[in-house]
């Protein structure tokens, strides 16, 4: 039996495409192992979102190679897609297999390892395939995320992601939900539907939507949860919002992507919509539920962004109150068409943003916890957790806030109704079991 060793960089996709290739390897009886117990084949899923990611995925592929220089050592995914002659170059890797091609893994292998080289590498930009993988059980116990389609339309000046990952393709919801069915017969009570954009689902498939596709989910038995991935502010709707604040299963927890609280970054960005947009949606969400938490993501440092510039995006996070607010700053990623713009802006002026703005975030985070307090919220219980020489249990309530209660019994996997007591600032909520 050969043993495989998997490793994943990068977004919620990229984990589940690797869970669903553990899942192919398993299933054609070869054994998987930790990276660094030593493998027969190495298999890294790569990414290549920044210059920093394909230097990341390099180091591990390189690293693998140390690891049994003997060993197949495999690149699969973004960074294969964009790479071009550096990877085919790289005496590390022996066998490349792109985006769309993962499904093919088994035989791809088989054909290599029989001196035989299969196809392993397509246009990406020119397929309308959706990948069938699918996925019965991963690494999280109580909550599985569900990948519903790949590739994105939208050509933000920053990312290369189009580029690598292609058009636009929807995973067909019939497939969606026996997946999901599946998943709840194992004992899953959440889902998050995810993709790498996610608003656009359905926009190559007849009669079907994102709204759609959640109402089909919300019917499946034993799935009490679900849970939405990122999301394109333009989605929302007051239509699109009524329609799932009927549905009680659906979280009252949106990302919403924001990127910057300047009209004139976002332009540069070729961001589709303007603050303003931005904002009407986020008072939408908070017109159909009660405190839904909202977050989002903020680069900072994109080039040109002055003081002014970055000000107001400043004072745009201070106005919406974000529960949660991730920072990234820019990183220069070549081949897109920011890379290319004057006014990149110093790392060092970069960093005094990111951390402004981290401040900010760690204010707003524990303001939105102290208005769960005195509320009943509901906890899907993940584990044990000892904090300050207690044990505690600790979950997510539906607005996928970080819970801690005392119980004396094992409740892990179990959905409880408890209160909220007090804000805890290691950004944890104290409850108290109902």
């Amino acid at each position: 039996m050969k043993k495989v060793a998997l490793h994943n960089l990068g977004c919620k996709v990229n984990a589940y495409e690797t869970e669903a290739m553990g899942q192919l390897l398993r299933a054609a009886g070869y054994e998987l192992v930790p990276f660094d117990t030593g493998a027969d084949i190495y298999i890294i899923n790569t990414c290549t979102v920044t210059n920093i990611a394909d230097r990341k995925s390099r180091q591990m592929l390189h690293r693998a190679k140390k690891l049994n220089p003997k060993a197949i050592v495999v690149a699969v995914g973004c960074y294969v897609q964009t790479a071009g002659e550096k990877i085919q170059e790289d005496d590390s890797i022996d066998l490349i297999i792109g985006n769309n091609k993962k499904k093919d893994l088994i035989s791809i292998l088989e054909a290599y390892e029989e001196g035989h080289k299969a196809e392993a590498l397509i246009d990406i930009n020119h397929t309308k395939e959706y990948e069938s993988l699918s996925v019965t059980e991963q690494a999280e116990h109580t909550r599985a995320y569900v990948k519903v389609q790949d590739g994105c339309n939208q050509f933000c000046s920053y990312c290369i992601i189009p580029y690598a990952r292609g058009r636009v393709r929807s995973r067909e919801a019939e497939d969606i939900c026996s997946e999901v069915e599946k998943l709840a017969a194992g004992g899953y009570q959440e889902v998050v539907l995810t993709g790498i954009h996610l608003s656009s689902y359905g926009v190559d498939l007849e009669r079907e939507n994102l709204l759609s596709l959640i109402r089909a989910v919300h019917q499946v038995p034993g799935i009490w949860r679900i849970r939405l991935g990122s999301l394109e502010p333009r989605i929302i709707t007051e239509e699109f919002a009524k329609a799932i604040g009927e549905l009680p299963k659906l979280c009252p927890h949106f990302h919403l992507s924001l990127q910057s609280g300047s009209d004139g970054v976002l332009k540069r960005m070729n961001r589709h919509y303007t603050t303003a947009e931005y904002e009407k949606a986020c008072q939408i969400l908070r017109c159909v539920f009660e405190e839904p938490a909202l977050t989002t993501d903020v680069i900072v440092g994109f080039p040109g962004e002055t003081e002014e510039e970055f000000l107001e995006t400043e004072a745009f996070l201070q106005k919406i109150a974000f529960f949660q607010t991730h920072i990234f700053k820019y990183s220069r990623r070549e081949g897109t068409k920011a890379a290319a713009m004057e006014g990149q802006i110093r790392e060092a002026v970069k960093g005094e943003r990111s951390k402004a703005l981290l401040k900010l975030n760690e204010e707003h985070e524990i303001q939105y916890l102290k208005k769960q307090t005195g509320r009943q919220v509901e906890i899907l219980v993940e584990e044990y957790l000892e904090i300050n020489g207690v044990s505690y249990q600790t979950g997510h309530t539906r607005e996928y806030c970080r819970a801690v209660f005392v119980s004396d019994r094992d409740l892990t996997g179990q959905i409880v109704s408890a209160l909220g007591i007090k804000a805890l600032e290691n950004e944890f909520l104290l409850c108290k079991l109902l």
